[in-house]
């Protein structure tokens, strides 16, 4: 019954820190999905689709896909009928880093993660692999085929029905969010209760050495490798405060877990859009751990460099004095 009271405060407290910043964002961003915004950011940037191999007409599915969800960006490629398969995998190389960007982002930034690093690495990463697929990939001209994939739901009529279908989503946003991290806080306090949690991190430690963070950011990594940012970020700010978590292993985590978070069901989704999702995964996971193996290592090097520099001027100091 402990287990269970404490596990269900976590989950109610975790369930109003991220409400707080899902509902609102939900609700806006559906409230102008239904105006003339969207239309006039995809205007702004399909000239520029060029530059990273793209037609001008791909910068739809980017820009929902980016201001709503993977969902939503798969229904953008879905109305475009002249894309070919080198197309379609581009899109989605770069929705798999970049998508959601203003709910999964202020997720992560309620964690204590720089919002700037956030969107820095998911939205570079996105550019940066189109730019390369579209380099070095000579094939994939042959026009996409689409699977199997339901049919869209009816637009509202009206700013009424507009305002409710926001509340709605909003609503089942939050809804959703309690089923999934309520549930979850309550198994990882029963783990926690009985020692599995120490098992578990140790059998992750040569994973998270490799990675160069310590083994108790193991939970917080393995939270958002199964269930993504926006629904893992409770059981990270719950690990991130019990393990006690540096900030520098913290960063290196996200780094990784923005670049490759929900890795089954982000993949599996792009099945029915006719693409080799088996590169789209080795991409990922490839980026995300040399990204921050890289990152890891400068920091490692500046924080010796900053340390001797330290004891340099400590040095100094004494044989001044």
């Amino acid at each position: 019954m402990d287990t269970l009271k404490k596990g269900t405060l976590a989950g109610l407290k975790t369930t109003w820190t991220l409400g707080k910043i899902i509902f609102p964002v939900t609700l806006i961003i559906t409230l102008l999905s239904h105006t003339p915004v969207l239309d006039w950011i995809i205007s702004a940037i399909a000239p520029a689709m060029k530059w990273i191999g793209l037609p001008g007409e791909a910068a739809i599915p980017l820009v929902l896909g980016n201001f709503l969800n993977l969902y939503a960006g798969i229904g953008g490629i879905l109305t475009l009928d002249t894309l070919t398969v080198q197309d379609v995998f581009i899109l989605a190389v770069m929705l798999s880093f970049s998508h959601n960007l203003f709910i999964e982002s202020g997720v992560a930034a309620s964690v204590g993660i720089k919002l700037w690093v956030i969107l820095l690495v998911r939205v570079g990463l996105a550019l940066f692999s189109a730019f390369m697929i579209n380099l070095f990939w000579d094939g994939g001209t042959e026009k996409a085929q689409y699977g199997f994939i339901s049919k869209p739901e009816a637009a509202p009529n009206g700013w009424g029905e507009i305002t409710l279908t926001a509340l709605e989503k909003a609503s089942l946003g939050i809804l959703q969010l309690a089923l999934i991290v309520i549930p979850l806080m309550i198994v990882m306090q029963y783990l926690k209760d009985k020692g599995w949690l120490n098992r578990f991190s140790n059998w992750m430690a040569p994973a998270m050495k490799l990675l160069g963070m310590k083994e108790n950011t193991s939970m917080t990594m393995a939270a958002g490798l199964t269930i993504g940012l926006a629904y893992g970020a409770g059981i990270m700010m719950q690990a991130a405060k019990e393990d006690g978590v540096s900030k520098k292993d913290l960063y290196l985590a996200f780094i990784f877990l923005v670049s490759c978070h929900a890795v089954v069901e982000d993949t599996l989704i792009f099945v029915p859009l006719g693409i080799p999702v088996m590169p789209l995964l080795i991409i990922r996971l490839v980026t995300a751990i040399l990204l921050t193996i890289v990152v890891a290592y400068v920091w490692n090097q500046m924080e010796r460099k900053n340390s001797a520099r330290k004891d340099s001027h400590h040095e100094t100091r004494h044989h001044t004095i």
